[in-house]
């Protein structure tokens, strides 16, 4: 099986770009002149720490390390999956050339790119068993895929089934580094498969019980028709004394285009505020639609809720807790 590479653009931002454009990329301007074909590893750490004196040198070594990685480690033919954490959805595909430098594409975080023929299924993260999910974990930019991940991201990307088996994570010697290693980003994914979980009656609870944990008063619309509502929350309860924030929720697993955008904010009068949660992610369309929108809008994808709900859990009532049990982790910093 060829070697397969997780890419991550900038956390997650960079995904319908890579998409778009049919290449993968990482950033690291400062380190893209140097970055020829055939450099050494020694020698990448040595500029990085030339153009970032004072730099620690886990820190130089560790970003060295990526860069050498794309540029030397990646060959023609090999796989390559990426993330969209706001979506939740990877890509999957495979290159098809040599890493090149693209000066043009600095300013937006792809100064090294190599292009790229991604699948035509995009996987939902949920679709992935639980040992595959947890082995894509890692904060690194660049690392290589566990072989049980890597077999169902294919199938599930070419449009087939698979079933795959635990035990070929516990073979696999990369799935037994440190265990403490991107605890945080692991734990944070985790949290956002348990709120995903939710039905959504469960996630319209949710999305309420935040918003009381955030000082206002709620007022959940039945099942049925809502009139493009699903929750008002004020600080009267009633929405008579602003802000009055009226809040539609989507628990899919598709992201909102820029039509749901306008039939929701058509609905809203000028003094309201509106909070629009999609589980499933916007599209551009959408977004730039909210931007753009005359009644103060913010959109929350599953990221943003997970977030909102962490910063706040302490205050959330018992109700809230129940849906999403949470425990406080310590860890070396």
């Amino acid at each position: 099986m060829p070697t397969m590479w997780m890419v991550r653009g900038d956390g997650g931002r960079l995904y319908d770009d890579f998409r778009d454009r049919n290449l993968a990329a990482i950033g690291w301007a400062q380190l893209a002149l140097a970055a020829k074909p055939g450099v050494s590893r020694k020698a990448l750490i040595q500029a990085y720490k030339e153009l970032q004196p004072g730099i620690k040198d886990a820190s130089a070594v560790s970003g060295a390390s990526q860069v050498f990685r794309f540029v030397n480690e990646i060959k023609e033919g090999d796989t390559v999956v990426t993330y969209s954490p706001a979506n939740r959805t990877y890509l999957v595909g495979r290159f098809t050339g040599a890493c090149q430098l693209r000066p043009d594409l600095a300013d937006d975080g792809m100064s090294l790119t190599r292009p790229v023929e991604w699948y035509p299924h995009e996987v939902d993260r949920d679709k992935l068993n639980s040992v595959s999910r947890n082995s894509l974990g890692s904060t690194l930019t660049i690392f290589n895929v566990a072989e049980v991940a890597q077999k169902e991201l294919l199938a599930l990307a070419t449009g087939k089934d698979v079933s795959a088996s635990p035990k070929d994570l516990i073979d696999d010697p990369e799935a037994l580094e440190d265990p403490l290693k991107g605890v945080q980003e692991i734990a944070f994914e985790r949290i956002k498969d348990q709120i995903n979980s939710l039905d959504w009656s469960e996630m319209q609870e949710l999305v309420a019980g935040i918003l009381r944990a955030m000082g206002y008063k709620t007022l959940v619309s039945p099942a049925g028709a809502d009139r493009g509502k699903d929750i008002i929350a004020s600080p009267d309860g009633f929405g008579f004394e602003p802000p009055r924030i009226v809040v539609e929720v989507k628990h899919r697993n598709v992201r909102m285009g820029s039509n749901e955008i306008r039939s929701f904010l058509g609905g809203r009068h000028k003094e309201d505020r509106g909070l629009y949660v999609s589980t499933g992610g916007f599209t551009k369309e959408a977004l730039y639609e909210g931007e753009r929108a005359n009644v103060h809008l913010t959109m929350w994808t599953l990221d943003e809720l997970a977030r909102t709900l962490m910063a706040h859990y302490p205050a959330t009532d018992p109700e809230t807790k129940r849906l999403v049990p949470l425990s406080y982790f310590y860890v070396p910093a």
